[in-house]
C-alpha cells in the first residue's frame, strides 16, 4: 500500500516537475524566436529594423545598390516571401508583382503590409519642361509610390507597422512601442529643421536633371520644382527641349544648385551644369542606399539629415 502511495507520489512530482520545464523551454523557444520579415526596398527594410530591433530577422529584396524600379523577384526571393512572417511592399507601379505573387501563393493579408494604404495619396503630375509618360489605356489614375519622403509620412507609415507588429505579437508591445517612439521622434525633430530651412530661406524652388521622387516632400514643405523626368520614368535620356527648357530655367532664376538622385547617372546635370555654372548636387530619396552604406547601417534619418546640407545650398 505504502509503495503504491509512494509510486503516486513520484508520478505526480515528476508530472509537475515535467510540466514546469515545458513551460521553460516554451518561454525560452518564445524569447528565441525570432520574425522573419521581408521588405522590398530600403525605407521599408529601415522601418522594420527599426520598430522590431533584435527581435526580428529583417531582410531587404533590392541588393544594396541595385536600381529599385527594375527589380524582379526570384525563385528564391518568392520562397521566402511566401514563408516569411511579414511581407512589407510599398505598392505602386514598381510593386506591380507583388500582387501576383500573392493570388498566386495565397498569402495571408494579415502578414501582408502595403505601406501605401497607409497615408493620402497624391497623383503623379507632369510639370512644364518634363519629358511625356504614355498615358494609360484604362485611364485610371497613377498615384505617386514615393510615400516615405515626406517625413510626416514616414511617421505615419512606422505607426501603422508597429501596430501590425504588435497585432501579431503582444509580448513585444512595450519594446516595439518604445523603438517606433524613438525612431519618430528623431524623424520629427528632423522634420522641424527642415521646416525651419525652408521657412528661412528665399528660394523656394528645386531644378532636378534626373527622375522626381519627390512629390510628397515638396508639397509638405510648400517648395516648387522642375525636373527632366517623373518618378518613376524608365527614360534616361532627356530631348532637347527639356534640356533647353532645364537651361532656361536656371539661368532665368539664377538657381545655385541642379540636383539628382542617388544611384543614377549624372550625364544630364553635367550638361545643365555646362551650360549655367550650377554645382551639381545629390538628393537622396532613400529608394536604396550603397552597399557601403548598408554595411555601416545608414537609416532614413540619416539620409534625411545628410539631405538638410543639400538643401542648405540649393535654397540660399
Amino acid at each position: 500500500m505504502k509503495l503504491k502511495k509512494y509510486l503516486a507520489a513520484f508520478a505526480l512530482v515528476a508530472i509537475i516537475i515535467g510540466g514546469i520545464v515545458g513551460v521553460i523551454l516554451l518561454e525560452n523557444r518564445n524569447k528565441n524566436e525570432h520574425r522573419n520579415i521581408i521588405a522590398t526596398n530600403f525605407v521599408a527594410y529601415d522601418f522594420a529594423r527599426a520598430i522590431t530591433g533584435n527581435s526580428a530577422n529583417v531582410r531587404m529584396l533590392l541588393k544594396p545598390a541595385t536600381e529599385s524600379h527594375s527589380y524582379e523577384p526570384t525563385p528564391q526571393d518568392i520562397i521566402d516571401i511566401t514563408n516569411a512572417d511579414f511581407f512589407i511592399y510599398i505598392g505602386g507601379e514598381s510593386d506591380e508583382w507583388v500582387a501576383d505573387i500573392i493570388r498566386d501563393n495565397g498569402l495571408d493579408e494579415n502578414k501582408t503590409i502595403r505601406l501605401m494604404d497607409f497615408v493620402e495619396l497624391k497623383e503623379e503630375e507632369e510639370k512644364e519642361g518634363m519629358e511625356s509618360e504614355e498615358e494609360e489605356e484604362d485611364g485610371e489614375a497613377e498615384y505617386d509610390e514615393h510615400i516615405w519622403t515626406s517625413p510626416r509620412n514616414a511617421v505615419s507609415i512606422i505607426e501603422a507597422m508597429r501596430d501590425r507588429f504588435i497585432a501579431r505579437d503582444a509580448t513585444k508591445n512595450n519594446e516595439y512601442a518604445e523603438n517606433a517612439r524613438k525612431y519618430t521622434e528623431r524623424i520629427m525633430q528632423i522634420d522641424q529643421k527642415i521646416r525651419k530651412l525652408v521657412s528661412e530661406s528665399t528660394r523656394k524652388e528645386l531644378i532636378f536633371a534626373d527622375r522626381f521622387p519627390f512629390r510628397y516632400f515638396v508639397d509638405e514643405y510648400g517648395l516648387d520644382y522642375y525636373a527632366a523626368f517623373p518618378g518613376c520614368a524608365e527614360q534616361t535620356e532627356a530631348s532637347s527641349s527639356t534640356i533647353a527648357f532645364l537651361v532656361d530655367k536656371v539661368k532665368a532664376d539664377r538657381v545655385p544648385v541642379v540636383l539628382k538622385i542617388e544611384l543614377t547617372s549624372d550625364k544630364l546635370a553635367k550638361t545643365i551644369s555646362a551650360e549655367t555654372g550650377a554645382k551639381i548636387l545629390t538628393l537622396n530619396a532613400a529608394h536604396n542606399i550603397s552597399q557601403e552604406e548598408f554595411d555601416a547601417g545608414q537609416t532614413y534619418a540619416d539620409i534625411l539629415e545628410d539631405n538638410i546640407v543639400v538643401l542648405e545650398e540649393a535654397l540660399k
